[in-house]
């Protein structure tokens, strides 16, 4: 063929289309979108006692407004990135957001406490198909420094969320805009949904997986009885006085989880996309980072319900101030975080293990404060140990969150933020369940400065596992 030829035949090949790139505001848009789920699970918090005091509902109640958030959010975290990945990621990030705005109004305006529950119940299912598009969209969209900057603003986001959610949840209970009293804690996110959809709708780009498979039913199930035979009675248990369906289900969860793990594994070998591929964990950087995510996230949500219970209940702090006792807590993460990628750049990961042993310090002031200064404990005797502890964090919880997807490729990129994500909140839920009930099974005998003490220095094992469990990280993250 001659050049002439050439020439002539190139205008007749259909263009590449170009690939999606996210825009400052996309990025944004979608950080809002993950900020929103995570404000959620905590912002309830400190407006407990005043749900309860309004709906005449019982602590078993309360621990199900919570939960029930927590665990259908949770279980359906993976699916959610899977549909992602099959309908496209903008389109269920639109459908989940607005999901998300309708169920939070219904929280709002629910006329009773079972009414709350079933409305928490259907928001954490409309977080979990919105959450996950968030991640997957940052991966598919972004690459180099752009996806080095985007991972480090949202592990930046998902920790502050954490925070200023509790934070938030107190001013919002106190100010009592229009009488809503603890309804605005809710209400809030309708008119933040409205603009989210509008922006998304204009800077977010489509984008699904180049080879979509089809929903793993099987899995899908079973990875949903595994998460809920472990959850709900851990989290119901002890408010329930540990009846035998507690213990029924705690035996069904290995059995559960097993034959979950069998499931997924023969649809791997076969060649098929399994819900949660067990070859997805041969990859270092995400099965490392996952094991430390989960002692973290356990201390960080025990942390925060139970500094929200004892400042309220015990000294006697209202809302407010119970929410701006870790206010330093929010602006020290937040001022850390950005120096984030450039501590990595220089450092790696070993950043993480100083995180840990800076947040260990922080952790044991706090606790020297409460067994000194108990009940009369004030903000600022908290401030000290807040200040470090959240600084620590941010050392930690930003980089394990882009440390885990560092290798993930983009067409399972929904696959892999869907795992994470599931790890993270699980923890999130475990550590209410756990060291919220160490907390108030030793309140009865110990009172209630000890047994915030004591619970701290527990906090404080769990860290020392992160610190040793950072040593066994990749040293640099791709």
């Amino acid at each position: 063929m001659t050049d002439t030829d050439s020439l002539t035949t190139t205008p007749v090949r259909a263009p590449t289309a170009p690939p999606s790139v996210l825009g400052g505001l996309g990025l944004s848009t979608v950080l809002l979108g993950a900020a929103l789920p995570l404000i959620d699970f905590f912002i309830v918090n400190v407006a407990l006692p005043t749900i309860g005091h309004d709906l005449s509902a019982n602590e078993a109640v309360l621990e199900l407004v919570v939960a029930g958030y927590g665990v259908s959010y949770a279980v359906l975290l993976v699916l959610g990135g899977r549909l992602g990945d099959l309908f496209g990621r903008r389109r269920l990030f639109l459908w989940g957001m607005a999901a998300f705005g309708v169920t939070s109004l219904a929280c709002g305006l629910a006329p009773d406490a079972w009414s709350l529950v079933a409305a928490r119940v259907a928001q954490g299912a409309a977080a979990a198909a919105m959450l996950p598009q968030v991640l997957a969209t940052i991966q598919a969209t972004t690459s180099g420094a752009h996806r080095a900057r985007a991972m480090s603003l949202y592990g930046a986001t998902a920790g502050l969320s954490m925070v200023a959610g509790q934070i938030l949840g107190g001013v919002l209970v106190a100010a009592d805009i229009a009488g809503t009293d603890w309804r605005a804690v809710f209400l809030v996110n309708v008119p933040v949904v409205v603009v989210g959809l509008v922006l998304a709708a204009r800077a977010v780009p489509e984008t699904r997986s180049s080879h979509p498979e089809p929903v793993d039913g099987p899995g899908t199930v079973l990875l949903a009885v595994s998460l809920l035979t472990l959850l709900v009675p851990l989290t119901e248990g002890r408010a329930a006085g540990w009846p035998l369906w507690t213990w029924l289900a705690l035996a069904a969860f290995p059995f559960a989880a097993g034959a979950f793990y069998l499931v997924e594994r023969r649809e791997d070998r076969l060649g098929r996309t399994p819900l949660v591929p067990p070859s997805l964990f041969a990859l270092t950087s995400l099965r490392r980072g996952l094991v430390m995510i989960v002692p973290f996230s356990i201390g960080f949500s025990g942390f925060m319900f139970v500094i929200a219970v004892a400042l309220q209940q015990g000294a006697r702090l209202g809302p407010v101030a119970a929410g701006l006792a870790l206010s330093p807590m929010a602006v020290s993460f937040f001022l850390v975080s950005l120096a984030g990628p450039r501590l990595v750049a220089r450092y790696g990961t070993r950043v993480v293990t100083a995180g840990g042993l800076i947040q260990a310090v922080g952790v044991a002031l706090m606790a020297l404060a409460v067994w000194r200064s108990w009940p009369d404990l004030t903000w600022l005797q908290l401030m000290p140990g807040a200040t470090i502890a959240g600084a620590g964090q941010a050392l930690q919880l930003p980089i394990l969150l882009r440390l885990v997807l560092s290798e993930v490729p983009s067409a399972r990129a929904g696959v892999g933020s869907g795992v994470m994500i599931t790890t993270q909140q699980s923890a999130l839920a475990l550590g209410v369940a756990t060291l919220g009930s160490l907390f108030l099974s030793l309140v009865p005998g110990m009172g209630m400065g000890d047994a915030l003490a004591t619970t701290l220095l527990v906090q404080l094992a769990g860290i020392a596992l992160t610190v040793a469990l950072s040593l066994r990280l990749p040293r640099t993250i791709s």
